[in-house]
């Protein structure tokens, strides 16, 4: 766990690809304990150390998490994110080119918006990418640009512009490009630490309580394939 930025209402770490922000039926060990122990430990708290879950990433997805130190900063950022007062940023590696039979999708200088529906298989565990409205469907949009591209990979920034369950993930695969290792959606390989290379890269927003400015980025992985790309 790094520690990003931390003060008495919120603490934002670098979640490591592998880490769960919150519990899940697995029963894993979680972020968030990780984080209550660090604090406990830090400021010599008796009992129960709070800590409010603001935002999740997925497991094998690494970055920028934020969490709330005090009830009243919960409830702050909670409206923050819900009302898309939050700016973060993504970057993605994906091949340079798109999965066979699927067109290639246009990366010019200027971000390209990306509209999709997208639908949720709970048993799965999966979202469906659809050019229309379907039943049940939520409209998912994000801006898309390349930052960088090699022989045979290129590094793309995502901004979202909603939030829904897998979107990075199942937008990039629905327009022919998978993230490098997500074999759920498409890639064809796996990466060798089970991680997906999808990276919260950076987050901006205004501090729920003192009202300043905070700007805050990741550092990349350290997963050799990041490095290359960087």
């Amino acid at each position: 766990m790094e520690v990003l930025y931390e003060d008495n209402h919120l603490i934002i770490v670098n979640k490591a690809a592998g880490e769960i922000v919150q519990g899940d039926k697995t029963g894993d060990a979680t972020l968030a304990d990780a984080i209550k122990a660090y604090l406990k430990e830090k400021y010599h708290k008796p009992g129960e150390v709070f800590l409010g879950t603001v935002h999740r990433l997925d497991r094998p997805v690494s970055g920028v998490v934020v969490y709330a130190r005090t009830s009243k900063a919960l409830t702050r950022l909670n409206e923050l994110f819900r009302t898309g007062r939050v700016q973060k940023t993504y970057h993605a590696i994906t091949s340079l080119l798109p999965v066979e039979g699927r067109p290639a999708f246009p990366l010019g200088a200027e971000p390209t918006e990306v509209v999709h529906y997208l639908t949720r298989n709970e048993r799965q565990n999966k979202a469906y990418a659809h050019l229309r409205e379907v039943k049940d469907s939520k409209l998912a949009r994000l801006l898309l640009s390349r930052l960088r591209q090699g022989d045979r990979l290129q590094l793309l920034e995502v901004h979202l512009h909603t939030g829904r369950h897998h979107q990075i993930r199942c937008q990039l695969s629905a327009i022919g490009y998978p993230i490098r290792g997500d074999l759920k959606y498409g890639a064809p390989r796996s990466n060798p630490d089970g991680s997906i290379c999808l990276h919260a890269r950076h987050i901006r927003f205004e501090h729920p309580v003192s009202h300043v400015e905070i700007d805050v980025t990741a550092p990349y992985p350290a997963l050799p394939i990041w490095q290359k790309m960087v």
